[in-house]
Formats: C-alpha cells, structure tokens, sequence
C-alpha cells in the first residue's frame, strides 16, 4: 500500500465525479431521466447529500483498487487499461444485467460509457503520478 499515490487517487476520485457531473448534466441528464422514469420533482425529492457522499466513497474505492492494479506502468499502459477496465469489466457487466432487467441501450450506453471514460481517465491520471 505504501507504493500508491494517494493524491493521485483523491484526484482520479474528483475526476470521476466531475466527469459524473457534466454526463448526467449537460451531456446526457434529460436522457437519462427520461430512460429511468424521473422527473425534474423525483430529483429534488432525492437524498442528495446522501447519492454524492456515498458516490464519493465508491468512486474514491474504485480508484483505489484500480491503482493497486496499475501500480508502477507507464501513463500509456494505464489509459490502456483503464479503458479496457472500464469497457470489458464494467460496461459489459452492467450490459448483463440491463439484459436480464430489461433496461433499454439507451439507458446501457449512458450509464456503461460513463465508466468507460471514468476508468480511462483514472488510468490516465493514476499512471502519470507514480
């Protein structure tokens, strides 16, 4: 654990979130909640406090576990396989269960690319600090 760069995780963590931010905002937040059922009043009804704190933590225990995977490569070699992280773990995971759950591509491509990109960068940035 001591060979980690835990700055390097806090900031792959903010990445992830602002990614968050601005594709379930201005990117693709209408589509979004129009695939999930929501509405502009189910939002503000939401626990926010709660869904962007306990975000934070999942996002920041993905980095983590993700750095003890790209320990030591090269900035490359990390966006290489953030990316393959994100799209063959991830996105291929929650592609099985949108399947089963019968959630639309739409919905599958929104969420599961989000994680594309979020691994990529985490990569990205996880591989330039060490």
């Amino acid at each position: 654990m001591e060979n980690v760069n835990w700055l390097a995780i806090v900031v792959a963590t903010l990445s992830t979130f602002v990614l968050g931010a601005i594709w379930y905002g201005p990117l693709f937040g209408k589509p979004w909640m129009k695939e999930n059922g929501f509405t502009e009043e189910d939002l503000k009804n939401a626990n926010m406090a709660k869904i962007y704190g306990t975000a934070f933590v999942l996002e920041f225990i993905m980095a983590v576990n993700l750095a003890f995977f790209l320990n030591g490569l090269k900035v490359q070699e990390g966006i290489i396989y953030g990316f393959a992280t994100g799209f063959g773990w991830v996105a291929m995971a929650i592609g099985v269960n949108y399947l089963f759950s019968r959630n639309s591509f739409k919905l599958w491509f929104i969420d599961a690319f989000y994680f594309v990109i979020s691994f990529t960068i985490m990569g990205a940035i996880l591989t330039a600090w060490t």
